[in-house]
């Protein structure tokens, strides 16, 4: 256990000089450098460097200019000044003291003081208030934005794999608590691969199925193999009539909406690989009064699309 200690407080130790000592002599070394090119030649001649061009374009040992050095000099006691002041210099802190996870904080709490009057009103709402409220949907239309348009899209509607927030499909459901419930745990949606079971043929089988609730079958011929497979491997979750179940996140499958294309084509490769779709939880992002305005603002967006 000693020896476990005493390594680790060596290693501690050894990047900590580590990062000084280059830094410490950099900073020296070109201070050095400066100081040595702000001296003329030693001679009242002048004095050449060797290097010609063009028969007659020779290089001079003359001194860098002033201005040049002066400001190669600040340059040097910022960068000592910075280095007292705030960390740099490995495990030193700084005179300041200051962390980024400080300054974090400190920003966070500035806005809380600034904006959680506000939210608090808003969290006092329902969701039908909140949208009819103007000023509550522009800054919850700000926090969608921040934390959801880079998934769901800056529309609302989705893309391969993200569902579209402004039509009537939704996989858990989408009252207030079913809405709350998924923003502030997320959800995991696993569609397990059935490639071992069906095989390709037999997944063909069950795409084509599955696809005649909503149009008309390729190859009629697959329909009822396609049935049995189904009711023994999928009527367990998306239900005898395919309408799904939102306690699962099972989607509808006779609606024609898909997640990740209706071909034909992406429904085998669906029931071949099966799916894994992740909505990460917003309660570390986010505040309750926060997720509670969000909750009323994708609630919105289907009445919003719909006028």
């Amino acid at each position: 256990m000693n020896d476990q200690i005493q390594m680790t407080d060596f290693s501690s130790d050894f990047w900590h000089w580590f990062i000084i000592i280059p830094t410490v002599a950099g900073i020296i070394w070109c201070a050095l450098l400066a100081w040595q090119n702000s001296k003329g030649p030693k001679t009242t001649t002048e004095e050449t460097m060797g290097h010609v061009w063009d028969e007659d374009l020779q290089e001079y040992n003359n001194p860098l200019p002033r201005w040049w050095l002066n400001m190669f000099y600040l340059t040097i006691i910022f960068g000592v000044v910075y280095l007292v002041l705030y960390p740099g210099l490995g495990k030193f802190k700084g005179v300041l003291d200051w962390t980024q996870r400080g300054q974090y904080n400190q920003e966070i709490d500035l806005a809380d003081a600034r904006y959680a009057p506000l939210y608090d009103k808003y969290a006092s709402m329902t969701f039908e208030e909140l949208a009819d409220n103007a000023d509550a949907m522009k800054t919850a239309a700000r926090l969608f934005s921040t934390n959801c348009a880079l998934c769901h899209g800056s529309d609302a509607r989705g893309a391969r794999g993200f569902p579209n927030l402004t039509d009537d499909d939704w996989l858990y459901g989408n009252d207030q608590a079913a809405i709350i419930q998924t923003l502030v745990n997320g959800r995991n949606g696993v569609m397990p691969g059935w490639e071992q079971v069906l095989g390709e043929d037999g997944s063909w089988a069950v795409a084509e199925y599955i696809l005649s609730w909503s149009r008309d079958p390729i190859n009629p011929d697959l329909l009822e193999k396609g049935k049995q497979h189904y009711d023994q491997l999928c009527a367990a979750c998306h239900g005898a009539d395919g309408k799904g179940n939102q306690a699962l996140g099972a989607p509808n499958l006779t609606d024609d909406i898909w997640l990740y294309g209706g071909s034909h084509k992406a429904v085998v490769k669906t029931l071949i690989e099966g799916r894994n779709g992740v909505m990460p939880a917003q309660k570390e992002l986010l505040s309750e009064q926060q997720i509670h305005l969000l909750g009323a603002y994708v609630t919105s967006l289907n009445k919003t699309a719909k006028q």
